[in-house]
């Protein structure tokens, strides 16, 4: 099986056997997910609020695209768009700051989110620590300093972000 969003937010996560959390992705609508090899999944899936999924059978894709050639290029499209996800995610677990991992997730929101700088964050900051390899204190200082330095504006109590500086953001994705 493999899956659409069609509203909603899905994560995608494995349990390490220490019991730690790793979430490799988040789904938004319109995204698809779960094309794998093999018979089994290697990530579990979960609803991280109200959220609408179709479930389509793996094995009639090649049908469903012959009879439908935009769902396959969309199918193809999402594919490759996972695939550049998953290596942006490496790069940025493997090699950046905590600074440049929020700078990045954040950007990457906005631009999946919104058509401008303002948007809500459908995930809690323990989500995003587990998505970017930090722990849910550092999320919170790193958000915390960006809103001090003016990079961001995040009103308390709340997971709505506006963008105030994106090319500093840029500057420190790199």
């Amino acid at each position: 099986m493999f899956y659409e969003v069609r509203s909603g937010t899905v994560r995608t996560y494995k349990l390490l056997s220490d019991g730690r959390r790793l979430i490799d992705a988040f789904h938004f609508a319109g995204d698809i997910f779960g094309i794998e090899v093999g018979a089994e999944h290697r990530f579990s899936a979960e609803a991280v609020d109200d959220v609408s999924v179709v479930a389509y059978r793996r094995s009639r894709l090649a049908m469903a695209s012959d009879m439908d050639p935009q769902f396959g290029d969309r199918v193809m499209a999402a594919t490759l768009r996972s695939l550049e996800r998953a290596q942006s995610h490496m790069l940025l677990l493997g090699r950046k700051t905590a600074e440049e991992k929020m700078a990045t997730f954040l950007l990457d929101m906005a631009d999946r989110l919104s058509d401008d700088e303002h948007f809500d964050l459908p995930m809690q900051r323990a989500d995003i620590a587990d998505h970017l390899g930090l722990t849910i204190e550092t999320v919170s200082r790193t958000l915390t300093r960006f809103a001090r330095k003016g990079l961001i504006d995040l009103p308390a109590s709340s997971r709505s972000v506006t963008l105030c500086s994106k090319a500093a953001l840029q500057r420190l994705e790199v």
